[in-house]
């Protein structure tokens, strides 16, 4: 077995890659796993200045694919490992917005011992907080890693107003206060510094019954990077026990690297310019659904950047860290359209896709009398066949081939800087 180095340091997602290597799931998804791992170690405590804020390497990760891609058993891995490294701040199985909350705030549930209500004691916290008459930093940060390997278990279904409130956690930096928000019950939570890490697991289909419609655009969707993944060829009846070493070694990585990586990060002058270019060249995912991601997509990266350093052991952030990084988020984003599926697209959308998979099977034009027999169970008469494929024309995706059919039209793939896909496994690598 091969896995790819940088500068010859074997770093932890290097390390992770290989200690799961004889599993099911694909490289994808343990290769996020991993980044969620370092993620959520790490915390606040290793951040990049970037103007008045800071950045912070949590991140919002799910992980979907078709049911038996296996991606409990890489979420649960995850979680394991970290456990393991004496990290403890897990979210709870199945919760509430309300709930989700309390417990990350961390104050108890009720406070009878003192004759206090439960909401008298809330109450009184949240006024020393914002009055100052208590010092709200003296708790610390406050950290939660949501490892929902069932999403819609963990959350349910269209729960909007939570989600929306993770999506304003996702980036908090305000020392001068905390995160406060009252609840429908009259309760309010006042929360220092909260820090959030999602690794979640979902189907195209339970992904679509999660999440409204009207998500897309709004804040916690656009936060989040979508992992799709393909089953692998791999299946173990019985699947080999990691040797002890292994398990002790990718744990004492772990540790060491949430004990060594405080304060802020450096940037080399090779790093700051690299960047800087990707920053203002890097080009769009082709998909309107992501417009939003888009405006985000190089924070993601710096987070990203302070990951990979960590994961090397290093508090620097150089020219290759940077490259690894932009080179797996490149990646990732390669193939985000397909992990929404149709998703938030209109009217027929499931079948423009089918027709533009059957025209890309094709070897020869495709006439639509052939198109037909591939729809026809999809719509009510051959006319909005008809629209449909000029509808196709006009956006260029296709073009008809004067007396035989049809084709898609081919565009140049477009050529991304500052990526280098030979880092990732020869898995990863398919389809790129």
């Amino acid at each position: 077995m091969e896995f790819p180095q940088g500068d010859g340091v074997m770093s932890f997602i290097e390390t992770y890659m290989e200690y799961t290597w004889e599993t099911e799931p694909p490289r994808i998804f343990h290769r996020w796993a991993a980044i969620s791992c370092i993620a959520a170690a790490l915390g606040r405590n290793f951040y990049i200045q970037h103007g008045h804020f800071r950045v912070f390497p949590n991140l919002y990760t799910m992980l979907i694919g078709d049911a038996g891609t296996r991606k409990s058993t890489a979420v649960k891995l995850a979680r394991k490992t970290l456990s393991a490294a004496g990290y403890d701040d897990f979210a709870a199985d199945k919760t509430t917005k309300e709930k989700f909350l309390l417990d990350l705030e961390g104050a108890p549930e009720d406070d009878t011992e003192n004759g206090t209500s439960t909401k008298e004691t809330y109450d009184k916290v949240l006024s020393q907080n914002i009055w100052g008459e208590n010092d709200h930093s003296a708790s610390g940060p406050r950290e939660c890693f949501i490892a929902a390997d069932e999403w819609n278990e963990f959350a349910g279904a269209g729960n909007l107003e939570f989600y929306t409130t993770l999506g304003n956690l996702w980036d908090w930096d305000d020392d001068s206060r905390p995160f406060t928000q009252r609840l429908k019950n009259s309760k309010s939570v006042a929360i220092y510094q909260p820090t959030i890490n999602i690794l979640g697991g979902n189907t195209p289909e339970n992904f679509a019954k999660a999440f409204p419609p009207e998500i897309i655009g709004q804040g916690f969707l656009s936060r989040m990077i979508l992992i799709h993944g393909e089953r692998s060829n791999r299946k173990y009846t019985f699947p080999p026990v990691p040797p002890e070493e292994a398990t002790r070694k990718l744990r004492d990585e772990l540790s060491l690297i949430r004990a060594s990586h405080l304060g802020c990060a450096t940037l080399s002058e090779e790093a700051l310019k690299i960047l800087d270019a990707i920053y203002h060249g890097w080009v769009e995912i082709d998909d309107v659904r992501f417009k939003s991601y888009s405006n985000r997509r190089f924070t993601q990266l710096l987070k990203l950047v302070l990951i990979v350093a960590a994961s090397a052991g290093s508090k620097q952030i150089d020219d290759w860290t940077v490259l690894y990084a932009n080179s797996m988020l490149a990646a990732a984003e390669h193939h985000m359209p397909r992990a929404l599926g149709e998703f938030g697209k209109g009217k027929n959308s499931d079948v423009t896709n089918k027709i533009m998979d059957v025209l890309k099977a094709a070897h020869a034009p495709v006439s639509v009398k052939d198109i037909w027999q591939h729809v026809h169970n999809d719509l009510e008469k051959m006319g909005q066949l008809s629209d449909m494929l000029q509808g196709l024309q006009v956006a260029e995706k296709i073009q008809f081939v004067s007396g035989r059919g049809y084709l898609p039209k081919r565009t140049p793939g477009k050529t991304i800087d500052f990526v280098d896909f030979s880092i990732l496994t020869a898995e990863e690598q398919e389809g790129l």
